[in-house]
């Protein structure tokens, strides 16, 4: 049975309208706390250090884990997402996130707070399982403009969560930020709670346990080879080691995946050109954006005495940050108007281009703070274009029964942009640092930021040439998920396969003849 939808764009057979209106800014708040997650990582590293009296190579585990353990569950938790438990583990992942942040904020040992860093990573692949709610349980319209906030929102919320983060560093006790994050996550669990929906009609979702475990390691190696890498030496042998390791396993997971029944990710979708490109983009935008964001950090912080820092505080340096969230959630609204102009195709371009002069102004003009700002407002307005659209290039050519899985992949391709983008940051600016603890010349940000514009022209040709011929219409436009609300009960008799019949509401129907 389809959901019919009144004229309102209420679901008769799905949400009441109450919930349904209450969905998108639930959601959002979930997004929100997945920033705070990332966001009391960074800025905090040098305090954890002070506070345990560690080095500050052993204090940026607490960053590392985090990211770590939010690469390797997100697969496995929106593969789980596209079944009958969505919400389920919406839920789950909320509350690992809050039992995270408690164990953090209590003023124990080291150790411990590694613990609750790590739960906290949970938290990172619930943002593609909140889009494939709202893609499923909003009107098509309204899911394309939610997924684009969605998508913004992660990106946003470091702008926010820097400043914030600073100002607890500043005058409270550091673990006073992972309580924070604790009653916010509670909050969102509650909300959550009463406002999303249950999914027990989906068909249920299988997992290669084969495939998962050799995903787990092989996303791991790589991904502790990129946090670790300056820090440890990118030629030494434990770094070469976990490359070569994370490289032999991720290609067992390829071989294993395309013999089984279920595997974790439907590599088949994954070679499709359309989607090819979105998580190709994914990566060059992390990389772009945290490279950016990285030199950007350093930057105000470096002293005056070397004749181009700006010599302010943390907490200055959050705040500078500040213009980029606020015009990436100005641009992920520009960015529809855009598409309704000019199609949806040179969205992801535009964007790019966008960043491109953003990285090209940090280049040749530094040398205030008002500068600064204005290069992070102008990285904001390409960022905003570029998130927006790209969850939806994706889903242009998934079905929705593996929306998430498939979303959950282009996050983890920006969680290894991230990494790489941060450290290639680090890796530029200690080729040009006068020598063990010297500060970086001022050659090492330009080059940098060239790198950064290359990057991002790369990722804006890849958006517009690899996808090919793209689709007339957008998934977004399929009927609601069958079978959705929470008053009916599970069954047994659901297929326990990842294949439907082509008629079946949930898969895109073929592209209509009309031009886009």
């Amino acid at each position: 049975m389809t959901a019919v939808r009144e004229p309102s764009g209420s679901a008769v057979a799905g949400l009441p309208a109450r919930r349904e209106r209450a969905l998108l800014p639930v959601l959002v708040l979930v997004g929100l706390l997945i920033s705070l997650v990332g966001s009391v990582g960074a800025p905090l590293v040098p305090t954890i250090a002070r506070a345990y009296d560690l080095a500050e190579g052993t204090a940026q585990w607490s960053l590392t884990i985090t990211l770590m353990c939010g690469a390797v569950s997100t697969p496995l938790l929106t593969r789980l997402g596209d079944g009958p438990h969505r919400r389920r583990v919406l839920l789950g992942g909320l509350l690992a996130a809050v039992l995270g942040s408690v164990l953090a904020a209590i003023p124990g040992s080291f150790p411990l707070l590694l613990v609750g860093r790590g739960l906290q990573g949970a938290a990172n692949g619930l943002l593609p399982i909140a889009m494939s709610i709202v893609r499923d349980h909003l009107p098509a319209e309204r899911a394309r403009r939610a997924v684009a906030v969605l998508s913004v929102t992660a990106a946003a919320g470091v702008g926010l969560g820097y400043p914030v983060t600073g100002l607890i560093a500043k005058y409270l006790d550091f673990h006073a930020g992972y309580a924070v994050v604790a009653g916010f996550g509670l909050v969102a669990v509650a909300l959550a709670a009463a406002v999303v929906p249950s999914d027990l009609g989906r068909p249920r979702r299988r997992i290669d346990p084969r495939g998962a475990v050799l995903l787990v390691l092989g996303f791991g190696a790589v991904m502790l080879a990129l946090s670790e890498g300056v820090q440890w030496g990118w030629a030494s042998p434990r770094i070469l080691g976990l490359f070569v390791a994370g490289v032999v396993l991720l290609a067992g997971w390829v071989w294993q995946e395309s013999r089984s029944a279920h595997p974790v990710v439907d590599l088949r979708i994954m070679g499709d050109r359309t989607v090819l490109a979105g998580n190709l983009t994914a990566v060059l935008a992390g990389v772009g954006m945290y490279l950016l964001l990285s030199l950007v950090v350093r930057f105000v912080q470096t002293p005056v005495s070397t004749g181009y820092g700006l010599g302010e505080t943390v907490l200055v340096a959050g705040f500078v940050l500040i213009p980029f969230s606020v015009f990436s959630v100005i641009s992920s609204r520009v960015a529809a108007r855009l598409e309704n102009w000019l199609g949806f195709r040179p969205v992801i371009p535009i964007g790019c281009a966008v960043f491109v002069a953003a990285m090209l102004e940090f280049r040749f003009a530094h040398g205030s703070l008002w500068e600064i700002c204005l290069v992070m407002g102008a990285a904001g307005l390409g960022v905003g274009c570029v998130f927006a659209a790209m969850p939806r290039l994706i889903l242009r050519s998934v079905p929705a029964t593996q929306s998430s899985s498939a979303l959950g992949v282009n996050q983890v391709m920006r969680f290894i942009g991230f990494s790489v983008g941060s450290a290639l940051s680090a890796t530029v600016l200690e080729g040009y640092s006068t020598g063990d603890g010297g500060l970086p010349r001022v050659g090492g940000y330009d080059t940098a930021a060239v790198i950064g514009a290359g990057v991002w022209l790369t990722a804006g040709i890849v958006a517009y040439l690899v996808p090919g011929s793209t689709r007339a219409e957008p998934a977004f436009d399929q009927p609601p998920a069958p079978r959705t609300t929470d008053s009916l009960p599970a069954t047994d008799s659901l297929p326990a396969t990842d294949s439907l019949p082509a008629t079946d509401p949930l898969v895109p129907a073929e592209p209509r003849a009309s031009a886009e």
